[in-house]
């Protein structure tokens, strides 16, 4: 901002002021978020538990950062916490979760406590919609953060919306459902969402196929 700007900010500030209104000096909410990255993924847990940086922390119970092996194989992407998620701080929930829980021991012979599970968006959005540009912006460097900590083989994201945010890539899903795609130094393999599956079960020979390709890159 050049000097010229500055002191246009500065005649209205002081208009404002002679109106009767107040003001009061800048202030940073979690500071350390904006400024400096967490040093290990025991601080960056931390962090997301007390994270404050848009409006969902004010609807949830808790931030979830994750759950799992930390040096884990396979990392699994979830898009945002459902609500069950959200009241039980558990995971694997539901209908859905108990879906992706089978995936996981019958088709890739894991145990949950095998693979690391974890969101885009750490908290549950607000009356069940889809989070805003703003809150995958305030959530994308912990999901990126937890990536370069646990280091895995393969990277899963589950359904059309952990796959856009997480690569920025807008093209039809059915186009790289199920494809091994270079993600930075990674490979990531887009599979149908658990709550896809329960409202299409035709597709569930197709997602079989898909875990046969992500165990095979095991």
């Amino acid at each position: 901002m050049n000097s010229f700007q500055n002191l246009l900010l500065l005649q209205n500030l002081y208009r404002l002021k002679a109106l009767g209104f107040e003001y009061s000096d800048s202030f940073l909410i979690n500071q350390k978020s904006f400024n400096k990255k967490s040093n290990n993924l025991d601080e960056l847990t931390k962090d997301i538990s007390t994270c404050h940086l848009c409006d969902l922390s004010k609807s949830r119970s808790q931030s979830m950062s994750g759950y799992g092996n930390t040096n884990a194989d396979l990392m699994i992407i979830d898009y945002t916490v459902s609500l069950t998620e959200d009241s039980s701080n558990k995971y694997y929930c539901g209908r859905s979760g108990e879906m992706l829980k089978n995936m996981i021991e019958n088709v890739l012979s894991l145990k949950i406590e095998d693979i690391y599970f974890t969101h885009a968006i750490k908290c549950k959005p607000l009356n069940s919609n889809l989070p805003s540009n703003s809150e995958w912006d305030s959530c994308k460097d912990y999901l990126f953060s937890q990536i370069e900590f646990i280091k895995p083989k393969i990277i899963v994201t589950l359904g059309k919306e952990a796959y856009a945010k997480v690569t920025s890539e807008n093209e039809n899903f059915q186009n790289v459902r199920g494809h091994v795609i270079d993600f930075k130094s990674y490979k990531l393999i887009p599979v149908y969402h658990p709550n896809h599956l329960l409202r299409n079960p035709d597709d569930k020979k197709i997602a079989y196929n898909d875990l046969k390709t992500i165990k095979s890159y095991l």
